[in-house]
C-alpha cells in the first residue's frame, strides 16, 4: 500500500470511529456500562466472523502465539473500547473529544522515549496548530462551570492506551525490518481479545440489562460498523504509516464527531469550533502536504 492511499484510509476510519457520539444520543433506554458490554459484545461476535473468515481454524493457534506483546496491545484496545463509551455517557461529546486529541502528544513522546524516533518539525508544528485549534474549538462549552469533569477523567485512559499500543505496533515492525529472521507478531487477534475483554469486565456492571431492540440495533451497528471494521483497518495501516502520524490523522475524529453530533443529534459548535476546525484540518492538510514533497524530492533525487 503506498503512503498516500494509507493516508485516505487512515481518514475514513477516523470518519467511522467518529459516529459513536451522535448514535449514542439516539438511545432510548441503555445507560453507561451497558451501552459499553452491548457494543463490545456486537464487535467481538463480527471480529470473530471477520477474523474466521481470513484465518478459518488457524485463528486459535494466532492467539496461542501471539505472545506478551498480543496481551498488551488487547489490553490497549479494552481500554480503549470501555473507556471511551463510559466517557461519552457521563459527560459531553466535546470533552470525551478534547480530552482524547492529546493523543498525538502523547504518541509522540511515546515514539521518542521508547523508539528513539525523531520528528520531523513539521509533524511537532502541526500536532501544536492541530492542539490549539482542538482547544479554541472547544475549550469554552466542555470546561464551563455545571459539565462534570469524570467523563473527561475516564476519556484520559484512552489517549495513553492508543499511544501505547501504536507505540507498540511500530516497535514490533521497527525490530521485523531491523531483522528479518524475527517474526513479525500478527496483532490482529488483539483486536478481538480487546473486544473479549471489555465486553467481560462490562458485564457484571450492565445487569440488569434495559436496552430496547432501538437500542440494540443501533450499537450492534457501532460494534460492526464503529469498531470492528475500522479498528482492523488500523492495525494493518500501523505497518505503512508511522505511530504519530497515524495519531495526528486521528485527530480528524474530532472534527467529523462534533460535526456529526451537531448534525445528528443538535449539538451546535458554535464560530468558534468552526475557525478551530479550520485550524485542525488546515494542520493535517499542510503536514501530508510536506511529506509528499519531501517524498517527491527524495525519489526524485534518486
Amino acid at each position: 500500500m503506498t503512503h498516500g492511499r494509507a493516508v485516505a484510509l487512515m481518514v475514513l476510519v477516523t470518519l467511522m470511529w467518529s459516529t459513536a457520539g451522535v448514535v449514542t444520543r439516539h438511545l432510548e433506554a441503555a445507560r453507561s456500562f451497558e451501552v459499553t458490554f452491548w457494543r463490545s459484545a456486537f464487535n467481538a461476535l463480527a471480529l470473530v466472523a471477520a477474523l474466521l473468515w481470513m484465518r478459518g481454524p488457524a485463528l486459535l493457534a494466532d492467539l496461542r502465539r501471539g505472545g506478551w506483546a498480543l496481551w498488551v496491545s488487547g489490553l490497549c484496545w479494552m481500554v480503549m473500547y470501555t473507556n471511551f463509551m463510559v466517557a461519552i455517557t457521563l459527560t459531553t461529546v466535546a470533552t470525551v473529544l478534547i480530552t482524547m486529541s492529546i493523543a498525538p502528544l502523547i504518541t509522540a513522546l511515546f515514539a521518542r522515549v521508547f523508539l528513539s524516533h525523531r520528528l520531523p518539525r513539521r509533524t511537532w508544528a502541526a500536532i501544536a496548530v492541530a492542539g490549539a485549534g482542538i482547544a479554541w474549538m472547544f475549550g469554552r462549552q466542555a470546561f464551563a462551570p455545571g459539565v462534570s469533569m469524570t467523563g473527561a477523567l475516564v476519556a484520559l485512559g484512552v489517549p495513553i492506551a492508543g499511544a501505547t499500543n501504536w507505540t507498540l505496533l511500530q516497535h514490533l515492525h521497527q525490530r521485523h525490518a531491523a531483522d528479518p529472521s524475527v517474526a513479525e507478531p500478527d496483532m490482529l487477534p488483539a483486536v478481538l481479545l480487546g473486544a473479549l475483554m471489555s465486553a467481560a469486565v462490562t458485564l457484571p456492571l450492565a445487569l440488569p440489562f434495559s436496552a430496547t431492540p432501538h437500542d440494540l440495533g443501533l450499537l450492534a451497528g457501532l460494534g460492526v460498523f464503529q469498531l470492528a471494521i475500522p479498528c482492523l483497518l488500523v492495525v494493518m495501516l500501523a505497518r505503512v504509516l508511522p505511530a504519530p502520524e497515524i495519531s495526528l490523522i486521528g485527530l480528524l475524529e474530532v472534527i467529523f464527531g462534533v460535526l456529526l453530533a451537531w448534525v445528528g443529534a443538535g449539538e451546535a459548535p458554535g464560530p468558534t469550533a468552526l475557525s478551530g476546525g479550520a485550524l485542525v484540518i488546515g494542520a493535517l492538510l499542510f503536514n501530508e502536504w510536506l511529506a509528499l514533497r519531501e517524498r517527491s524530492t527524495g525519489a526524485a533525487g534518486r
